[in-house]
């Protein structure tokens, strides 16, 4: 079996027990920052991942690529058998910040821990803005604002 030197992963285990081929698994790093970033998106309240500059750039990347990344704001440490996760969000204005950040853990364990096979232990995430409606573009009342007056 060939490796790529630069691809950062962990061998999970061999086969060779009775009845498999015997080989390695590799998960890249990568696997795991994509698979968290997917269950935080599908979480309640979670309205964005990653900082200003991360978000302004990757919504230049995701338009120029017609694809977004999963794993965009999403940091990852990964051992032989455990990793360590670090989430930067912006929440949705009105949401409960600590019960959402107990759904992001609970949903980013489960998948990260179900189609990996490593342990979580630990979630790190740090809210860093909270989105309100209107504010975006695409936003109820961009057209208000961008019309330069206060009154219609």
């Amino acid at each position: 079996m060939t490796t790529n030197e630069s691809l950062s992963g962990t061998a999970l285990g061999t086969g060779g027990t009775t009845g498999e081929t015997p080989g390695t698994t590799v998960i890249a790093n990568t696997v795991v920052s994509t698979i968290a970033g997917i269950a935080v998106r599908e979480t309640e309240g979670i309205y964005s991942l990653g900082g200003g500059a991360s978000r302004a750039l990757g919504a230049v990347k995701d338009r120029v690529s017609r694809s977004t990344d999963p794993s965009r704001g999403v940091k990852v440490e990964v051992g032989e058998k455990q990793t360590a996760i670090d989430v930067d969000v912006v929440v949705e204005y009105g949401i409960e910040i600590l019960e959402a950040a107990r759904e992001v853990r609970s949903r980013v364990t489960d998948a990260v821990e179900t189609m990996t096979g490593l342990e979580v232990v630990e979630i790190n995430i740090k809210v860093i803005d909270v989105h309100v409606p209107g504010t975006d573009e695409g936003d109820e009342g961009t057209e208000r604002a961008s019309s330069g007056s206060r009154v219609q």
